[in-house]
């Protein structure tokens, strides 16, 4: 059986992943992981997050893949066991310090995208040192970690949704060059991801070989767009293959983006795989059209059949979503909510509630109720609204539209 592995940024991200199907949960702590502008889990909290994922019957894995200078060392040999004692079920580590620190503290080590993993002597190596499970490289086709897989040692980790990184397997140095943050250590700000020019001194030596010239093409010798940026990974069409390629785990990217995307993505994902696990497999257009409410900069299959040439632009999600009001108070007898607004909210509307305890949820609005009266739309006021699902006090409410 296939791993299905989702992110999380804070308790609201983990409990929709958990309810969403999610085999395992990967989460960072402060200082050490690669979305260091995200909230992320501290020390304090981590036997918390850990808890709720072993009553999902789910495991829990530590982001510690940054680069490790010797004050980062020093500092992570005293909170690795604190890891360990907090019941997390691995870390991910991208150092081989890190890993020497992780055998003396008896955590289980999965070797990090990060490390560029990507032949078969390296994991004999690595199973050598200890390590159990191996995430490879991005830039490997499927018939490149079939081979792997096929006479692998540890067990192996893909990614198949999510961001994918102009860098090799992320080690990217714009963002420390143009502002001083370094992206190794988790603080890149994403200038891959504005429009660029492209500007050649020589019109003779001009080349840009893209399918979308017609749509860069700006004025004189310029070309313009997003032509550092590739478009999102998407292999739901394609989980037969992977399952079949002997690929142990199956990873989403997304540790800074919010629940109702890992709510998505999770679900999404684990209906495809129970589709082929239990033989009866069917590819639904409803599936792609669910991923492309949550956002996205459009899909590519990253390097699993070909070298990546599209470029994406921002934000391609088909819906978005405005935060409307809070919850006040569930009663779950009438399964209604009462919702205070600071924006309109009308019957016909889908509405996604968030919180730490109820995760991402999803529904429309059937009817909507203020002093026992049938109402069709509210602004600004306390209103009932009945929702199926169990949501409480200080939950946010967004309303979800369809885009232009």
């Amino acid at each position: 059986m296939v791993e299905l592995l989702a992110p999380a940024r804070d308790f609201t991200a983990l409990e929709a992943a958990l309810q969403n199907g999610a085999d395992a949960v990967y989460i960072g702590v402060e200082d050490y992981n690669m979305r260091a502008h995200t909230a992320n889990f501290t020390i304090d909290n981590l036997k918390q997050a850990a808890d709720r994922c072993h009553e999902h019957n789910s495991l829990l894995y530590v982001c510690t893949n940054t680069i490790m200078k010797n004050r980062d060392i020093k500092h992570l040999k005293t909170v690795l066991p604190e890891i360990k004692s907090a019941g997390a079920d691995a870390i991910i580590a991208s150092d081989l310090g890190v890993l020497r620190m992780a055998h003396d503290a008896d955590i289980d080590v999965h070797m990090s995208v990060q490390a560029n993993i990507s032949n078969s002597e390296s994991l004999k190596l690595l199973a050598d040192l200890g390590v159990q499970r191996v995430i490879l490289s991005r830039e490997l086709s499927l018939a490149e970690i079939k081979e792997i897989a096929d006479e692998s040692p540890l067990e192996v980790e893909v990614f198949v949704h999510g961001a994918m990184c102009l860098a090799i397997s992320g080690r990217c140095f714009l963002s420390s060059y143009l502002y001083n943050k370094d992206a190794n250590c988790g603080e890149c700000l994403q200038p891959c991801r504005k429009s660029w020019k492209l500007v050649c001194e020589d019109d003779d030596e001009l080349s840009l070989n893209l399918e979308k010239d017609s749509l860069l093409k700006g004025y004189d010798d310029e070309f313009k767009g997003h032509i550092l940026s590739p478009n999102d990974l998407c292999m739901i069409e394609h989980i037969p293959e992977l399952i079949d390629a002997g690929i142990t785990s199956f990873k989403i990217e997304g540790r800074a983006r919010p629940a109702d995307y890992v709510a998505t993505v999770t679900r999404v994902y684990t209906e495809a795989i129970d589709s082929y696990q239990s033989g009866s497999w069917e590819l639904k257009d409803l599936w792609m059209d669910e991923l492309k409410k949550v956002y996205h900069r459009g899909f590519d299959t990253g390097f699993y059949f070909k070298t990546p040439h599209q470029t994406s632009d921002y934000n391609q999600a088909t819906h978005a979503k405005q935060d409307v009001g809070e919850v006040v108070n569930y009663y779950s007898k009438v399964k209604a909510a009462e919702i205070k607004l600071w924006n309109p909210l009308k019957v016909g509307d889908e509405i996604i509630v968030q919180g730490p305890t109820t995760g991402s949820v999803t529904g429309k609005v059937e009817s909507m109720q203020v002093e026992s009266k049938n109402i069709q739309k509210a602004n600004k006021q306390n209103v009932g609204v009945f929702f199926p699902y169990k949501v409480r006090p200080g939950d946010l409410v967004y309303l979800r539209y369809k885009r232009n």
